[in-house]
């Protein structure tokens, strides 16, 4: 598997090379959510009530960037290793 954000990461996402990506969860308190974001893929934020709803979320995010980065059609390149950390 290739982690997002190391250099070529998008040619070997092109040549169809299994993705993986770290995503950083906090929970705020105040609002009442769990907020993701990602140092890896740029633009990635997703917020949710609850954690299960986050990951479906995340998912749903993550497949919009990456057709956006390698100008592709959605779920052309599924993230086949999320790990999520606590920030």
């Amino acid at each position: 598997m290739y982690r997002i954000g190391f250099p070529l990461w998008k040619a070997f996402a092109r040549l169809g090379a299994p993705l993986k990506l770290r995503v950083n969860v906090i929970r705020d308190e105040e609002a009442g959510v769990f907020v993701a974001t990602s140092d890896d893929l740029r633009g990635l934020v997703a917020e949710a009530a609850t954690l299960d709803e986050l990951v479906v979320e995340v998912h749903a995010v993550i497949e919009d960037l990456l057709a956006e980065q390698l100008k592709a059609a959605p779920q052309s390149q599924p993230v086949t290793d999320l790990r999520f950390c606590a920030a």
